[in-house]
């Protein structure tokens, strides 16, 4: 996973009215927990904001005034009409503990079944994963070259070393459907035997 470092400063008071001086002064209240006591700390708007409003996940490094610690972003809560954020909740990770996470899908390379004019259907966009900090990829990348008309990629077949998906197995992720106009290449059927 992509790590991002976030530095903040303790809160010594975390009720409503302290929460909503902290959001005037341009910060974010935050908590971390997962491993011992809950740390209430607060940081910089605009620093928080790189990393939620990002396509990446992140492990982040965090420096509370001198206490170091890793964690993943498990809860945010937005402004319903700005969209501004307004309170992040971090689980601190450890090496040894397994975490649940949701990695973005990448596709590589150009479809076979899309160059013969087929449609490339992307369902997800994020899977579901299990797996050590360590273990976590920066996102699930998926080489769609030898996918051709009629053919998809389902959870099942895909494998990562360490992690494990809560998605369904069946479940597409990516496939390349026929489109008007599609021209099924006539070697189709010499590439299967050959694959074979």
């Amino acid at each position: 996973m992509k790590t991002a470092q976030l530095s903040g400063s303790v809160r010594s008071n975390v009720g409503k009215k302290d929460a909503a001086e902290a959001r005037r002064a341009g910060l974010v209240p935050c908590v971390l927990y997962g491993q011992g006591e809950q740390t209430h700390f607060a940081v910089k708007r605009i620093d928080i904001e790189k990393i939620v409003f990002s396509p990446e996940v992140y492990q982040v490094e965090l420096d509370i005034e001198g206490k170091k610690a890793n964690g993943i972003i498990r809860e945010l809560q937005q402004h319903p009409t700005k969209g501004t954020v307004l309170h992040v909740d971090f689980l601190e990770l450890s090496a040894t503990k397994p975490v649940r996470v949701g990695l973005p899908v990448r596709l590589t390379g150009s479809s076979k079944g899309v160059m013969a004019g087929g449609k490339l259907m992307q369902v997800f966009r994020r899977l579901n994963c299990v797996g050590l900090p360590q273990d976590l990829p920066e996102a699930i990348v998926l080489d769609i070259t030898k996918l051709k008309i009629g053919k998809s990629i389902r959870v099942g077949a895909i494998d990562i070393p360490g992690v494990k998906f809560l998605d369904p197995a069946n479940a597409v992720v990516v496939s390349v459907k026929m489109a008007r106009g599609a021209v099924k290449p006539a070697d189709d059927d010499d590439d299967d035997e050959e694959e074979a």
